[in-house]
């Protein structure tokens, strides 16, 4: 359970502060040991990420959807395992890399900020590897999901560590591609 909350805080990071995303680097292990003075900073800087999001968007009307950076692929596993198999943050986890890995193919992050943000999961305790159930499973589940909009899924991206954005505006075949590689055929 610790190790899934830490999927959120990390979301925190990758989502808007690099700054914040380079101390977890630096400080999962004492997060994992349960140090009150890591605990405490990082709850707290979650907290003000989070409360800044809502501040600008009360009504759920667009950037506060940014605080579903991994939860579309999150959900597919979710839905597709019958919400026994894994925990929302192993799922959350998971969903983090598959985002990572879809902004790469789209040319916002390098290999190098991928294999962060897998070191940094895998250093919390979490698996991160994708069940394999199929590309077009997931894809089934991901369409079903809340942010879709005019029968396009929106997706939750990093234009690099530390900045998100929300888009429908990308070619099926590089979502299809991240799909493949990370749910299999």
């Amino acid at each position: 359970e610790l190790s899934c909350g830490l999927a959120e805080i990390i979301k925190y990071g990758l989502l808007a502060d690099s700054v914040f995303f380079g101390w977890l680097e630096a400080n999962v292990e004492a997060l994992r040991r349960r140090d009150a003075h890591a605990l405490t900073h990082a709850i707290f800087r979650s907290c003000q990420i989070k409360a800044q999001i809502v501040g600008r968007d009360e009504r759920e009307l667009g950037e506060r959807a940014l605080l579903n950076l991994g939860h579309t692929f999150a959900h597919a596993i979710e839905a597709a395992t019958g919400y026994t198999d894994w925990l929302h943050g192993e799922a959350v986890a998971a969903g983090l890399l598959i985002a990572a890995s879809m902004s790469q193919r789209l040319g916002a992050l390098g290999a190098q900020d991928v294999a962060r943000v897998a070191a940094l999961l895998e250093r919390a305790g979490l698996r991160s590897a994708a069940p394999q159930f199929g590309a077009a499973r997931a894809a089934e589940f991901m369409r079903i999901d809340k942010k879709v909009q005019a029968g396009r899924v929106r997706l939750v991206l990093l234009k690099r560590i530390g900045e998100a954005y929300i888009t429908g505006d990308y070619a099926d075949s590089a979502l299809h591609s991240t799909l493949l590689e990370h749910f299999g055929a």
